[in-house]
């Protein structure tokens, strides 16, 4: 009797692996956690768009690639500079440096801040300007660590100006969260008023536009010229009279390393070197 054959068995030597950690935990998920999970993808891109393209970030970032345009219609264009923008090579700038195809006409040079720090600059930026033919100016960083008083003396004691130079500027930024704005408000003019009494000229106001709203928006203020930062607009908002608009903190110049704050005068060549003192 014939024997019956068995029919063999074959089994695969390839284990099937089991499902990631994560996978299974997405596979138990019940369907309104999907939902949840799909809204906070949808958030996430939006803050992202917003962030990188409509942020004021976002305008630097466009900036820096050449995205973003500089306001028409102004001839006079300087330049802000600190310790920030290291050694500059004058004569670079002086021979090549020009904005929007006009030359740069005026330098704000940052002096002192507080009551104890000069910029480890300010010397031989200050005294190269006027010997490269540029109006310079110096500036005091306002700090909320110190007086008033003595904010003032500091900036007296550091800063020479002389005829042809421009009005001393207070960059104001910070309120002290332990003053009123009343207080704040007297601190400011405390300044403004050593410094005018010792130079015979009235400083002018740094400070973006949200700011000067808040805080010095009193009559009082409207004495001083204004000198506005508001980046990366065409157009600015400030609806009073202005001389100085700092436009960008991304720009470049043959002479400077890395990036430059870029300003504007409102107004002639002239009306600017009839601003400057002794004249």
């Amino acid at each position: 009797m014939p024997q019956k054959t068995r029919k063999r068995k074959y089994t695969s030597t390839v284990r099937r692996k089991k499902p990631g950690v994560l996978l299974r935990v997405l596979q138990k998920m019940p369907g309104w956690a999907w939902w949840i999970g799909g809204a906070v993808v949808v958030l996430l891109y939006v803050y992202f768009f917003y962030y990188f393209f409509v942020s004021p970030f976002g305008f630097r970032w466009r900036a820096l690639y050449g995205d973003v345009s500089y306001p028409e219609g102004y001839e006079i264009h300087g330049i802000d500079i600190s310790h920030y923008q290291g050694e500059i090579d004058w004569e670079i700038l002086r021979n090549n440096g020009m904005i929007e195809k006009c030359p740069v006409r005026f330098v704000m040079i940052k002096a002192t801040e507080g009551a104890s720090k000069l910029d480890n600059t300010f010397e031989d930026n200050f005294y190269n300007a006027r010997e490269y033919g540029f109006i310079r100016g110096a500036y005091h960083f306002w700090s909320v660590h110190s007086s008033a008083e003595a904010q003032a003396r500091y900036f007296i004691e550091n800063v020479k100006l002389e005829e042809g130079d421009l009005p001393p500027v207070l960059d104001v930024e910070h309120k002290a969260k332990n003053q009123t704005d009343e207080e704040f408000k007297q601190s400011v003019l405390t300044w403004l008023n050593m410094v005018e009494e010792e130079y015979g000229v009235k400083p002018i106001i740094y400070t973006y536009y949200k700011f000067k709203m808040r805080y010095l928006s009193d009559k009082v203020f409207d004495d001083y010229p204004y000198w506005i930062a508001h980046y990366y607009v065409d157009k600015v908002e400030y609806q009073g009279p202005w001389k100085f608009w700092q436009h960008t903190d991304c720009g470049k110049l043959p002479g400077i390393k890395g990036y430059v704050d870029f300003d504007i005068y409102n107004g002639s060549f002239y009306d600017l070197r009839k601003m400057t003192i002794g004249n």
